[in-house]
């Protein structure tokens, strides 16, 4: 950990980095990624619900921020693959972490939801 980084700190730049893998896409697409290696249909097919364009905007996000890579596939056809970086890898942790806790407590949350409304 970087102590000179401070995201509760509003000037910060970590907060920009937080608003790229904190995205509900993002948590994703990681993790998705963390998978193996993917192109962009199978990314689609496995992060249901996510639009062409959004999961367009969330591969350029990671991929900008050194997390993920598009890797030009040989072949009759032109394609890329896409896949983490060291960067990307060293995130999923997290992100799966997120992931399996909100498998573990949509219940519990959906329970209070109901007794506020």
């Amino acid at each position: 950990m970087n102590p000179a980084f401070d995201p509760f700190n509003r000037l910060c730049p970590s907060r920009t980095v937080l608003d790229t893998i904190a995205d509900r896409w993002a948590v994703l697409t990681l993790v998705a990624l963390g998978e193996g290696r993917a192109r962009f249909g199978a990314l689609r097919e496995r992060v249901d619900g996510i639009s062409p364009k959004m999961l367009t905007a969330t591969l350029r996000a990671l991929e900008a921020d050194g997390l993920a890579a598009r890797i030009p596939v040989a072949g009759g056809v032109r394609h890329v693959d896409y896949e983490l970086t060291a960067l990307g890898r060293s995130a999923v942790p997290a992100a799966d972490a997120l992931v399996t806790w909100a498998r573990g407590h949509t219940a519990a949350v959906l329970d209070a939801r109901k007794e506020i409304s």
